[in-house]
């Protein structure tokens, strides 16, 4: 479609209410729960809602999901990084969610900075017809890209990766987090902003002072930050908190993220991780006693995996551990270095074989959607 008419997605768009989700990580699972409480606001009228749910968040599976639903008059889209400043330009979303910045894909975004120019810029440029942004306050990257917006609604979402935020993207001094307040500059006037909601724990603080529990039905901390960012969205677009809730309670397995299959007879729980951050926050949630490390460095995954050197795999020591996927072999040599005894079974469905208890498998991108086909998901 996008061959034969270049200007197809500008005219799908149009006429549309359109909330985007863009980040590194979690942008699937905050755009699944943003869908979902506007869903559970429609009630029988979901057909008035179009959402890319599989995750083709580049032009082509934007324009796919638009033009599946001609007639839907609200939007939620997964929107990748490079991908954000068009959209802005095309669709004037209403409602922009901005989660978080990371090393990722590096032989394509080789610094996260320039993303972060790009949505800077576009934010800009669209002035007053701008959307209102959601954005994660924890992360610098993302309060100097959003501080261009018309009008910025805070989250501190209690973040606790910071290995990608050592710099100002202002004025490049070095950043300190001994202040109550949050993080600051050294060099310049750029901190983290005072906040609208909060997450505590797990609870999620509104606006108002009142404090609401996600009660989410998929794990991970991380996913009440999200909720948190989609909490703030779903507001802006007319919906309420509690129906929003409940919205989001309804999502178990976003695109496969947390679900269970069934390969070569064995139990397998799937979680994504495509960078260090994302591995930071997966690994934990492997409570299995034989845990799956599944790693290919395919178009969707990045082809360096240099970042395997970012990831503390240290803490399976002890475990039993299955290192699997084209790159297993790089993966191995990783662990070897982190003192984790292993086996390396290259073959995807082979590594899953023979395990009488069901396995947690951290995958990057490409083997985690062949485990999905694998396992009928």
């Amino acid at each position: 479609m996008l061959r034969l008419d270049p200007d197809a997605l500008g005219e799908l768009v149009a006429g549309r209410r359109v909330a985007m989700v863009s980040g590194t990580n979690g942008k699937t699972t905050t755009t699944h729960f943003l869908a979902a409480a506007v869903r559970a606001a429609l009630g029988p009228d979901t057909d008035r809602l179009v959402h890319n749910a599989d995750g083709a968040n580049l032009h082509g599976g934007i324009a796919s999901a638009l033009g599946e639903h001609p007639h839907a008059d609200l939007a939620i889209l997964e929107t990748d990084e490079r991908v954000v400043a068009d959209l802005v330009r095309l669709g004037r979303p209403e409602v922009l969610v901005l989660l978080n910045f990371s090393r990722d894909q590096l032989d394509r975004n080789h610094e996260i900075k320039g993303l972060g120019r790009s949505w800077r810029e576009a934010l800009a440029t669209a002035g007053d017809a701008g959307p209102v942004v959601v954005a994660n306050a924890d992360e610098p990257l993302i309060v100097w890209a959003a501080q261009t917006a018309r009008h910025v609604v805070w989250v501190d979402t209690a973040t606790t990766w910071t290995q990608d935020a050592a710099l100002c993207p202002q004025c490049g001094s070095p950043l300190v987090r001994d202040d109550p307040g949050g993080w600051r500059c050294t060099g310049c006037d750029l901190a983290q902003p005072p906040t609208t909601y909060q997450v505590v724990g797990d609870t999620i603080v509104r606006p108002d002072g009142s404090v609401v529990t996600p009660a989410l039905n998929v794990p991970g901390g991380f996913n009440v930050s999200n909720a948190a960012c989609a909490l703030a969205a779903a507001e802006l677009l007319g919906v309420d908190a509690e129906t929003a809730l409940t919205g989001m309670r309804t999502v178990t397995s976003p695109a496969g993220r947390f679900g269970t299959v069934t390969v070569a007879g064995s139990r397998a729980r799937l979680l994504l991780a495509k960078n260090p951050a994302g591995w930071a926050e997966a690994l934990p949630l492997a409570t299995s006693s034989t845990v799956v490390l599944a790693i290919d460095s395919a178009a969707a995954d990045g082809r360096d995996v240099s970042w395997l050197w970012d990831v503390e795999y240290e803490q399976l020591a002890g475990r039993s551990v299955v290192a699997t996927g084209p790159r297993a072999a790089d993966l191995a040599v990783r662990l070897a270095y982190a003192g984790v005894e292993h086996r390396t079974v290259p073959d995807l469905a082979e590594a899953l074989r023979g395990h009488p208890e069901q396995v947690d498998v951290v995958a990057t991108y490409t083997p985690f959607q062949r485990l999905r086909k694998l396992g009928g998901s």
